[in-house]
């Protein structure tokens, strides 16, 4: 009779197994982080060379231009996700016109 203290390590998921099916599902969430850092990357590499603009004016920029690229990710996100609902998908009256045509 197994206890307790044998668990088998196939049970644990790791979390790039964990990662694999959330970006299948959402695809646009991976790239809306990763158009984040990318966007605070180059502020902070600009934020040397700024010249004679002020960090604070220069923080608000870097902060506006991250948050309008993930909510425009976002947005696509969920246009895409419409587009799959409710577009791409054949409707239920469509299929039986296409079975009963075909069975003629």
């Amino acid at each position: 009779m197994p206890s307790d203290s044998d668990v088998s390590l196939s049970t644990y998921e790791t979390s790039g197994s964990k990662l694999a099916p959330k970006v299948k599902e959402a695809p646009f969430v991976p790239i809306g982080i990763a158009g984040f850092a990318a966007i605070v990357a180059s502020g902070l590499h600009r934020l040397k060379c700024r010249g004679i603009t002020k960090m604070a004016v220069h923080l608000i920029l870097m902060r506006v231009g991250a948050q309008g690229f993930v909510v425009g990710a976002m947005t696509v996100a969920m246009l895409y996700s419409m587009f799959r609902q409710y577009w791409a998908k054949p409707k239920p009256w469509e299929e039986r016109c296409c079975l009963r045509a075909a069975d003629v």
